[in-house]
């Protein structure tokens, strides 16, 4: 996306407000949000920030009313988020919502012992040292934790859509598996109870995402399973799986909003939510010291029809009645 679409896709997404601001926001006399994401602002955003601002309004607050936003993009950059953070800090806005992970949520906390700072985390954040605890997070931090990641039911449901697959390459990023050894003995242990066979695959770059799809040959996997894995790949992902016309289970709604087959795992749309109605919260006089970290507890499964058919494939209706969303 060039450095013009991207800009103006930011002003589709939250209006003026979303772009790089420079008019003063005292004379409406309105608290600053700032928003860090590590991520780039496109079209996987979208349902995020709408989850967001959803949960700002449920607290009474509204984007150019009574509250303005300032988004900041590290653009997939983690050496941007520091700087970034910072920036926020100089303009003493009232609350930083730092999300889309442990790392942003950091490089917050490395710039303000005093400002607020909202996280969402897949992770445990007291074991990563974010909080204190969860009731009582203390300091000027607290968040949103996502349910545990969903590999095991991921496999069961991508088994119920492709019933004769048996061989089933397994991708996992050790980068965004909090445990990648655990997560492998549960999705071993499921398949040997259902009499499938594994193949592990580690890949965390496009060019490793590339050879992992090479190594296939003439002889691809029957389906393929997503672990945890960066929105950041998931055109690639969407779009070699489509090219080697395999079926495939991806844990984000964003890859079957991008074309993958179905997806299941945390609603990001409703943890962004929770974090806006936790920034709402905060405006209104709460200190996040108080706020006990929310534990996230749905999760979604997305199925895309439009890819199904592509496939060949006929979804079940046990599937489409558990469906969140069904994509034409």
């Amino acid at each position: 996306m060039s450095g013009m679409r991207r800009r103006e896709f930011i002003l589709a997404l939250g209006g003026a407000a979303a772009a790089w601001p420079r008019r003063a926001y005292a004379q409406a006399a309105m608290p600053v949000v700032g928003f860090l994401d590590p991520m780039w602002p496109d079209t996987g955003t979208a349902d995020r920030l709408r989850g967001f601002r959803q949960g700002l309004r449920e607290t009474g607050f509204v984007e150019g009313e009574n509250v303005a936003i300032e988004y900041r993009w590290a653009e997939s950059r983690v050496d941007r988020l520091s700087p970034l953070a910072a920036e926020f800090v100089r303009r003493q806005v009232a609350v930083i919502a730092a999300i889309g992970g442990s790392t942003p949520a950091f490089a917050a906390k490395a710039e303000t012992n005093t400002i607020p700072v909202v996280f969402t985390v897949a992770q445990d954040p007291v074991k990563l040292g974010l909080v204190a605890e969860l009731a009582k997070p203390g300091d000027n931090l607290t968040g949103v934790v996502l349910p545990a990641e969903a590999t095991v039911r991921r496999l069961e449901l991508l088994r119920e859509l492709v019933p004769a697959a048996t061989h089933i390459s397994v991708f996992l990023d050790p980068a965004n598996a909090a445990d990648v050894a655990s997560t492998v003995r549960d999705i071993n242990a499921a398949a040997a109870r259902s009499g499938l066979q594994l193949k592990i695959l580690n890949a965390s770059t496009a060019r490793e995402i590339d050879a992992a799809f090479a190594s296939f040959g003439r002889e691809p996997p029957d389906a393929l399973l997503v672990g945890p894995f960066s929105t950041e790949r998931r055109v690639q992902l969407t779009q070699l799986a489509a090219f080697h016309k395999i079926p495939a289970a991806y844990p984000w709604r964003d890859f079957a909003d991008a074309g993958g087959l179905m997806s299941y795992g945390a609603s990001l749309g409703e943890a962004y939510r929770q974090a806006g109605m936790l920034v709402g919260r905060i405006l209104k006089g709460a200190k996040a010291a108080d706020l006990s970290v929310v534990r996230s507890s749905k999760n979604e499964l997305v199925i895309n029809a439009s890819t199904a058919r592509m496939l060949g494939l006929s979804v079940p209706p046990s599937l489409m009645s558990l469906a969140a969303a069904v994509i034409e």
